[in-house]
């Protein structure tokens, strides 16, 4: 695990971790004071529990730690799942900066220190996640809206684009002959999505700091849209007029484009997407199928977003 550790609440507010793989409930704030949650490269996310639940939480079973931290999508570890779990130990997550730019009034870069202190209250956010599998994770994190407010966004301001690490003597999946993806790793969200209360900056998971192979030391959480909009390991943030260029949709305008909204009506052109796999019920990667919902399950949170849009077309 990586060095850094979230603040030590008092013994009696901790839950502990055989609750969180038992799959009881799960109470907010309860795992580390002062933070949110967050998950691996396939997946998509639920919603913020502040003490009691809310209308964003998923009350759905969590989904074993095995499963969240071996079966992950991080190409810069490899393209199979397994791989970033056994190629990412060398990866350093500290220390580590992000810098915030563009069309910003106050541009800045906060180390993971700045990121870690500036949780507003005791979060966490258990998110369902989907990507023709799927999986219920608790998030550790902050609304990425925080750190756009200290930076000021310019009117001119229409998008948020993100860029991931380029260490490729740390991420074997940079070096070689072979290169699946072009580096770094890019993505980016409309403004609007960006603010949304959902979307979060994951600095954790199930009480503990984040993973390597779950994208440490920050990644970003969109629980309504495709997990391939989750980039990780984030080193800068950028305000721009333009909609930006995103890894996947460069690799592969056919299958995915900028939006990535979950919409079961429309097929992926190799697969269907109206059902998901539930990884972990059954068996670490048992194979119950669940219907995929729109959005995610989060349409009453989101929807309006893309009132008058055509989801089809713009996918």
């Amino acid at each position: 695990m990586p060095a850094y550790r979230f603040p030590q609440p008092p013994a009696s507010d901790i839950t502990p971790q055989q609750v969180y793989l038992s799959r009881r409930s799960f109470i907010g704030g309860a795992a580390a004071a002062g933070m949110g949650l967050t998950l691996g490269a396939g997946e998509a996310f639920a919603s913020p529990l502040t003490g009691t639940q809310s209308a964003y939480t998923v009350n759905e079973p969590l989904t074993p730690l095995k499963a969240v931290t071996t079966y992950n999508n991080f190409y810069e570890f490899g393209v199979n799942k397994g791989d970033p779990a056994e190629n990412s130990g060398k990866f350093k997550p500290t220390p580590w900066t992000v810098k915030v730019d563009g069309m910003v009034g106050k541009p800045k870069e906060f180390a993971l220190e700045d990121l870690l202190k500036m949780q507003l209250e005791d979060r966490t956010y258990r998110m369902r996640c989907v990507e023709g599998w799927s999986m219920v994770i608790p998030w550790i994190g902050l609304p990425l809206s925080a750190i756009l407010d200290q930076v000021e966004p310019l009117g001119s301001a229409k998008y948020v684009s993100f860029e991931t690490v380029v260490r490729p003597e740390e991420m074997p999946g940079q070096s070689g002959f072979f290169q699946p993806l072009a580096w770094p790793y890019v993505e980016g969200l409309r403004l609007d999505e960006a603010r949304h209360p959902l979307t979060i900056l994951a600095l954790g998971l199930y009480g503990e700091t984040l993973p390597n192979q779950n994208g440490a030391p920050v990644r970003l959480v969109v629980p309504w849209k495709y997990g391939f909009k989750g980039i990780k390991s984030i080193v800068k943030i950028s305000l721009v007029e333009k909609q930006p260029e995103t890894t996947w949709k460069n690799s592969n305008a056919r299958e995915y484009g900028f939006y990535s909204n979950v919409n079961p009506a429309v097929d992926h052109p190799r697969w269907s997407q109206a059902t998901e796999q539930r990884i972990g019920e059954g068996g670490l990667f048992g194979t119950k199928r669940v219907p995929t919902l729109p959005f995610n399950g989060y349409a009453d949170q989101v929807a309006s977003l893309y009132s008058g849009m055509d989801l089809r077309a713009n996918y």
